[in-house]
């Protein structure tokens, strides 16, 4: 299958190194800027969760197949997108017009209502879900991080189809095991949410990193995200369908200490922060500021979180 990474970001790059070593075609698209900035092969450090139940440190090198432009000719089976959500539309309004008849995986956070968020691509061409991976790029090029081995996937529509079908034969081919979730819509909102209290407890902490082993600071994000429970009610998510996915808001004390022990002891989770030491990282700043306004224009007080915002120095919408 030939298969177009947008860009060759921390996530891009995971999936598009194991994708390409299970025998498809893959390329990534990236801005003609950024050609010349990319030192190719790239290192790969990993904790990679299909090696194991606690994953496996593993050293790959990855020589990704670069190019910035792309034209209906590519004939692309397989378009995977993974941007911050508050550059998704943009993205989406870019690729459309070359991406022909390819099913579209759109890998990560979304706050917009989903066929919105990636118009004017078809709606019914497009598959959202959310990968198990995360990471960051040294300044040497290398990549270190995680991967687990599970993925994520549903589609906005209730009437399952072929791209949902070839989605998942990609990521199982590649030695991914899929969770499909019918209501994809509503479990996405939530994991904003989810991320919304991790990332204000970094702005606070000093990063995700410094999260590590923090009970408090961990217990405290999830606090954030509890608060943030009346927004996704608002907005029509019904959190008793997601009620296993919405325990670590509902008991924050218990969750944080869980997951402190589990940063510590466990290569995999300890991974997934590590490489996170940027608070005022874009996406993390843009979601706090879009859930912020969100709440206000619902009416819903959020106190942690506002305070959360005021420590945001990143200019808004700045990439």
């Amino acid at each position: 299958m030939r298969i177009l990474m947008l860009g060759r970001g921390v996530i891009a790059t995971v999936y598009g190194q194991a994708f390409a070593h299970a025998g498809h075609d893959v390329v990534h698209h990236v801005r003609p800027r950024r050609l010349a900035e990319y030192r190719e092969p790239v290192p790969m450090d990993l904790i990679d969760g299909r090696l194991g139940p606690l994953g496996r440190r593993t050293h790959v090198r990855y020589a990704a197949q670069l190019q910035s432009s792309t034209e209906p000719d590519d004939r692309f089976d397989l378009v995977v997108i993974s941007v911050g959500h508050h550059q998704l539309q943009e993205a989406s309004a870019a690729l459309a017009p070359h991406i022909g008849d390819a099913t579209v995986v759109v890998l990560g956070n979304v706050w917009d209502e989903l066929d919105a968020a990636v118009a004017p691509i078809p709606a019914d061409q497009v598959v959202f879900g959310f990968p198990g991976a995360g990471g960051g790029f040294r300044t040497d090029g290398s990549l270190h991080g995680a991967v687990l081995r599970s993925v994520t996937l549903g589609r906005s529509g209730s009437a399952p189809n072929r791209r949902g079908q070839e989605a998942r034969a990609v990521f199982r081919q590649a030695g991914f095991t899929v969770r499909d979730e019918p209501d994809i819509r509503g479990w996405l909102f939530l994991h904003v949410v989810l991320d919304a209290g991790m990332f204000s407890q970094a702005l606070e902490s000093g990063g995700l990193a410094a999260m590590i082993g923090d009970r408090r600071a961990l217990g405290g994000a999830f606090r954030t995200s509890r608060e943030l429970l009346p927004v996704l009610e608002a907005r029509g998510v019904d959190l008793a369908r997601h009620r296993t996915a919405t325990v670590p808001a509902r008991f924050p004390g218990a969750t944080g200490t869980a997951l402190a022990l589990a940063t510590v002891v466990v290569p995999i989770a300890r991974a997934s922060l590590a490489a996170h030491d940027d608070p005022q990282a874009a996406e993390p700043c843009a979601v706090l500021r879009d859930l912020s306004r969100t709440a206000r224009a619902l009416g819903i007080a959020t106190p942690r979180l506002d305070r959360a915002v005021g420590m945001v120095t990143r200019p808004d919408r700045a990439v």
